[in-house]
């Protein structure tokens, strides 16, 4: 006996067409009904377009029309769904922390490139949802890393991630950058740091309206937590171990200079697939650690 079909129920066809509503919040917004209609209904986003005149239940229908609102006043679908993909792994996000980015792949991919040992250990600072921990993790299943957080709530969704993929060489705790952080000396540390200036017009614009301030913005022009992890660095690197520090497109100069005058060698700055700077990298050339 065949299901009855709701009078008004919607066809994902007709659904995928409503993209063009979300064009004034979203520079995705085909792909962003992809992600919350595959939400919905459990499915990925081929079944879609394999199944496209399937009609929804009325609960999915809802479900559908309540996130879809939502986008349209700005809610990152990230936090819609309550997953991003980064690195090719399924990352938990939550509005604890940031919504791990494209651009901060280029982070892991310098630090895998890296010569090291494949017994290294490396440390993450403000590791939010454990995206470049658990990245290099998924890489180096022998690396020991070492993840932190200031924000409780990070630390417990980056442990979240780290269960759900079962990296047992990756440890994740809370600390304020260095202050909680066990001594000892690590072969690479990295960190996505707050970077941007409280006056940048870019923090009303765009998903980072719905992120956390504190994991955005910093001091300094944008600089202040960068200064503080390179100038705490010296006593948590190995001598030769490497620095990489994600920042602003406008910043790679001042990174540089801060890294320089801090007594590191190697300074250098890499950029993204735009041609912007996004990530300076140095190493410690204090041989008297």
């Amino acid at each position: 006996m065949r299901t009855a079909i709701p009078a008004n129920s919607a066809i994902i066809s007709d659904l995928l067409r409503r993209s063009g509503e979300l064009d004034d919040v979203s520079d995705t917004p085909r792909l962003d009904v992809e992600i919350l209609l595959s939400y919905v209904l459990d499915k990925d986003r081929s079944f879609l377009y394999a199944w496209s005149d399937q009609h929804l239940s009325d609960q999915q229908q809802h479900r559908f029309e309540n996130l879809f609102k939502r986008r349209l006043h700005g809610e990152p679908v990230a936090y819609l769904t309550g997953l991003r993909e980064f690195w090719s792994l399924p990352f938990k996000v939550s509005p604890a922390t940031l919504i791990p980015r494209p651009e901060t792949e280029l982070l892991v991919e310098r630090a895998l490139l890296l010569p090291l040992s494949e017994q290294s250990s490396a440390l993450d600072l403000g590791t939010g949802t454990g995206a470049i921990a658990l990245a290099l993790a998924s890489e180096k299943p022998h690396w020991k890393i070492t993840a932190v957080d200031a924000v409780l709530g990070a630390v417990q969704l980056a442990e979240e991630n780290r269960q759900q993929f079962s990296f047992e060489n990756v440890q994740v705790y809370q600390s304020d950058w260095f202050s909680d952080v066990k001594q000892q000396l690590f072969d690479l540390v990295v960190s996505n740091p707050p970077y941007i200036c409280a006056e940048d017009e870019h923090l009303q614009q765009g998903d980072v309206r719905f992120e956390p301030v504190s994991a955005l913005v910093a001091d300094d022009l944008g600089l202040s937590d960068i200064r503080t992890i390179v100038s705490e660095v010296h006593a948590y690197l190995k001598p030769d171990g490497w620095l990489l520090l994600e920042h602003g497109f406008d910043q790679g100069s001042a990174v540089r200079q801060i890294m320089l005058q801090a007594g590191f060698s190697e300074v250098t700055t890499y950029t993204d697939l735009a041609g912007l700077d996004r990530v300076s990298a140095c190493r410690n050339s204090d041989l008297g650690i």
